[in-house]
């Protein structure tokens, strides 16, 4: 079978990247939040939206890993890219600054629309590169990472949407952007023939304990929720991902208040802010996923998990001491950036390595609900003590989530299967 002409397997990498391209808007979120706590939005209503946001994605994605071989992954992508992009586009017809418009257009159905769309590539990737799960995932859940940038930018400074169009038109514009790069990315998502594989790989066999080996041994949802590993795995990506996505929601709102009271200007401070977020950690975050990846080849799923999850832990709780000051603020957000985006790496990979390639795009989505947990979480906490004016605590608690991941994952051995 392996030497049967198929499509190039690279074009699956080029897809993917376009479509998580789009898809990384809902990191972009951050951009909006001054322009709407100018309209009289408080910290939490804006993390309010981020959060519902997430969850759905989270959700949906679910539903999406149950569709995924039903459907298949070229129709599941094309409909999550016309759901989000009917999402923000409505947003922005609809004026762009009422709440609950918002809560609902782009976080419930934009996240739906996430959901539906995200497992595809991953799924995809993993079947065509079965000799490098680790690269893969990493460069197809790339532009996840770098779109955040783009879109922060485009937005404002670099683009200046948001000035010189004004929030309602930007979100429409958006949401014909993300449709038509998801649906285009959509077009190569197909999964390989059965039976092949690629030149010259031979796959691990099986431990004779019948442990899985990278794997190897496919466990179905039902078996996987009934080990203990699932949970080890689950929980550390609670906290992992909700130390993340705290520090997004709050990665321009808490260095803006941070560096102003460090004396800086509100113009000034309002800009550097912006840096940290869409320069520093966006870009960090992208080559996060890649190298990552690429290095779990080499060291493995735990031990690269441990290492970047004892690193994001501390670096999280320095993060309060860090983001009064320009440079130490570049490096925090490079490094919280970095690890946050090794999450999305790791994780798919650890549940094939531990659960079975064939099924991970349904059995991921289970883990992924982790995500929607830390995305209601962590962004919540930082929105209340924001408004309690004590971001700095947040930053620790979540800080010390990450490392009680880090003890977990210690703990993390291969399933058997009964």
């Amino acid at each position: 079978m392996e030497n049967k002409k198929v499509m190039n397997r690279w074009l699956v990498v080029v897809g993917a990247i376009l479509i998580q391209l789009a898809l990384g808007a809902i990191y972009a979120w951050s951009v909006f939040t001054p322009s709407l706590t100018a309209e009289g939005w408080t910290k939490m209503e804006t993390q309010v939206v981020f959060s519902v946001g997430l969850v759905a994605f989270a959700l949906f994605m679910v539903f999406a890993g149950k569709k995924l071989t039903v459907w298949g992954p070229r129709n599941l992508a094309i409909i999550g890219g016309v759901i989000l992009g009917l999402g923000y586009a409505l947003a922005g017809l609809l004026g762009g600054t009422d709440f609950w418009a918002l809560t609902i257009l782009i976080g419930l159905i934009g996240g739906a629309g996430i959901g539906f769309a995200y497992v595809v590539p991953i799924a995809v990737g993993m079947r065509w590169f079965p000799d490098k799960k680790g690269m893969i995932t990493g460069l197809a859940v790339a532009g996840f990472g770098f779109g955040a940038m783009g879109w922060v930018k485009l937005a404002g400074s670099w683009g200046h949407l948001i000035d010189n169009i004004g929030l309602s038109s930007t979100f429409t514009i958006y949401g014909v952007a993300f449709a038509a790069m998801v649906i285009i990315g959509g077009l190569w998502m197909v999964f390989p023939p059965e039976g092949w594989k690629p030149a010259g790989y031979n796959p691990p066999e099986p431990n004779a304990s019948g442990a899985s080996a990278k794997g190897t041994v496919n466990f179905s949802v039902n078996q996987m929720l009934r080990t203990p590993q699932f949970y080890l795995i689950f929980l550390t990506f609670v906290f992992s991902a909700g130390a993340g996505l705290m520090s997004i929601g709050l990665m321009k709102l808490y260095p803006i208040e941070a560096l102003q009271n460090a004396g800086m200007d509100p113009v000034s401070a309002s800009a550097v802010a912006g840096t940290a977020m869409a320069v520093f950690f966006s870009l960090a975050n992208g080559l996060g996923r890649i190298l990552w990846g690429m290095m779990s080849d080499k060291l493995g799923r735990k031990t690269s998990i441990i290492i970047m999850t004892a690193t994001q832990g501390i670096i999280v709780i320095l993060f309060t001491f860090m983001a009064g000051n320009e440079i130490l603020l570049y490096v925090g957000a490079t490094l919280i950036g970095f690890n946050f985006g090794g999450n999305f790496a790791l994780f798919p990979t650890i549940t094939a390595d531990t659960f079975g390639t064939k099924n991970v795009g349904q059995n991921y989505p289970f883990i992924f609900l982790s995500y929607g947990v830390g995305g209601i979480l962590g962004p919540m906490l930082g929105g209340r003590l924001g408004d309690l004016g004590n971001f700095g605590l947040a930053f620790t608690i979540t800080g010390v989530a990450v490392l009680i991941g880090t003890v977990l994952t210690i703990f993390l051995k291969a399933p058997k299967k009964v």
